[in-house]
Parts: C-alpha cells; structure tokens; sequence
C-alpha cells in the first residue's frame, strides 16, 4: 500500500515552506505562548488537511501555487489546530496522537486561551491580507463542526439516529473540515466557482468514507485485530450499528438499544454486540456505502487532465479506505 510519503511527493518543497510560514503565522511576544505553540508544532500528525490544499491548488492550476495557497493551509490549520486544543478540554483528554494534550500539560484555563490565541491568528491572517474569500471557507466549515457535534450530542441521548442524520452529523463533524480544505485549495488560486464547489464536493466525499473507515475500525478487522468496541462504550451510533438497528425484529431491537444505553460497559455484552452487528450484515453494509462515497470522489478527479496532482489525490482517496488506524 503507498504511504503518506508517497502522496506527499510532488508537494514536498511547498509542504516544508508551509511549515516555516505555519510556525512564524502563531508567534507571540509571550514566552509562554511560544513555548506552547512549539510544543504544538513538533507533535503534528500526516498533514492532510494542508496537503489537500496544495494537491488541490497545484491539480485545478497546473502546478502553480502563490503566497495566498499557503496562507490558505496556514489558515486552515490555525483554526483547525484552535478546534483541537478546545475538543480536548471539552472531553477531558489528557493524550493527543500518544503525547500529551494542552490541557494536561498546561491545564484548561491556558489550553482554553490558548485555543482562542490561534483562533484569533487564523482570522487575522485573512483579514490582513484581504482573503475575505478564503475566510468565508473555513468560518462556514467551523460552524458546521460545532452543529455537528451538538447534533451528535443530542441524538445520542435517545439513540433514534437514522441513516439520514446519521450522514448529516459525520458530514457536519468531519467531512465539512476536508471539504473546506479542498474549496481552499481551489479558491487560492482564483478557480471558478464551479469548479470550486467541484472540489468542496470531492473533500465532503472523502471525508464521508473516512468516517465510515473509522467506524469499522470499531469492529475490527483481520488487519486490525480486535475489535474495540469504543464507540459502543461511548453510545456512539455507527453506520454499522444503524443499520443493524434498522434491519431486526423488535426483540432483537429492544436488546441491542438495552445493550448500549445499560450495558455498555459491561465488555461481555459489548462482544455480544459486536458479533450481533457483524452476522445481520452492518459491517458490508457499511463498506458498500464507503465504497460508493470514494467512487464518486475518484469520478470527479476525472475529469482532470493526469498529473502527478491528480495521482497524489487518487492515492489519497485510496489510502483513505486502505489505512490501517
């Protein structure tokens, strides 16, 4: 299977600069904060979110990227950074990606304003270029997100989630933020709005079927190994677990809704659970609309003439129903 390294390829140099205009974008007179943002800097993840803009700027322009794409992605990840720091002062997480959270290290309070310091860097990095445009991108996508955890938050507390709301919450919470990326992509480069709302679509599709992957992840599979059965636990409703609701007898209905409101901390029941989801077909179910999500993506890419823009993106298509975690 291609890595991230490999779809990575034909940005490297723009990834690295990124990375230099990334960390100069949070600097601060406080101390404190630099440390902080430092510490933020050095533990960051594969970078998707500022790839797919610049795959995406380089795909739509034919290889040409400006000072506008970077401070798009720097944009992005400011803000998206800022979201991060306050979801794990909201959970209570002490660990992001194996190390240490803002919070644990430096408690709520700093994380808190912390997560505001960059916020506030996002919005004025447009502001004071006059990107209003790329701006409008990533406030819409911020607002979604929140409406989408609220939304996940509500329902889960009758667990009534159809498919329908179902798709409208991962949509809001994931898919909105890789959508975002692309749209930025595109409009950094001062693509047409059709072909913006082109790209926008293309993100919102991946990141369905990357919600639905992580949704499996829950379940496992022979390359994972053990089923988690996290979501559960949580009283997260899954695809497979919708379905599964969806498509049994009342008996069967009234057990599994039981399981999960009462049970779900008990593992016994839980594996029970998970073995009922897998023999009523959830989890094909499941990879069939994931694999339906990412046709429709791949359709759109082509439409593009090749390049090594386009073959990036197809890899991440790929690599997002392939990953292993």
């Amino acid at each position: 299977m291609k890595t991230v390294s490999h779809i990575k390829q034909p940005i490297v140099e723009e990834m690295e600069l990124f990375e230099k205009k990334f960390y100069n974008s949070m600097t601060s007179k406080v101390a404190l904060l630099n440390r902080i943002t430092y510490f933020i800097v050095n533990r960051k993840g594969k970078q998707m979110r500022p790839m797919f803009v610049f795959l995406i700027a380089k795909m739509v322009s034919k290889g040409k990227v400006d000072e506008r794409t970077y401070r798009g992605a720097s944009v992005i990840e400011l803000i998206h950074t800022a979201t991060l720091v306050h979801d794990d002062v909201v959970d209570d997480s002490n660990r992001r990606r194996s190390f240490f959270s803002v919070n644990a290290l430096w408690k709520n309070k700093i994380a808190v304003l912390v997560g505001d310091y960059l916020l506030s860097k996002g919005l004025l990095l447009s502001i004071d270029n006059g990107d209003f445009d790329l701006l409008q991108i990533i406030s819409v996508a911020v607002k979604e997100m929140s409406e989408g955890e609220l939304l996940q938050i509500e329902k889960a507390r009758k667990l009534d989630i159809t498919e329908e709301i179902y798709y409208e919450i991962i949509r809001q919470k994931t898919a909105t933020l890789i959508a975002a990326c692309c749209a930025m992509g595109a409009k950094s480069v001062n693509a047409s709005n059709k072909e913006v709302e082109q790209m926008r679509l293309f993100g919102e599709l991946i990141g369905m079927a990357f919600q639905i992957k992580d949704d499996l992840f829950d379940y496992g599979t022979e390359k994972i190994g053990k089923p988690t059965g996290i979501d559960i636990k949580e009283q997260k409703m899954t695809l497979p677990l919708i379905y599964t609701l969806n498509n049994c007898s009342d008996k069967e209905k009234k057990w599994l809704i039981n399981s999960v409101k009462n049970k779900n901390k008990d593992a016994k029941r839980v594996k029970e659970v998970i073995a009922f989801v897998k023999s009523s077909g959830g989890l094909e179910y499941a990879v069939s609309k994931m694999k339906s999500y990412q046709q429709n993506a791949l359709q759109i890419l082509d439409a593009y003439p090749e390049s090594p823009f386009k073959d990036s993106l197809t890899l991440m298509v790929n690599y997002v129903i392939d990953r292993k975690k």
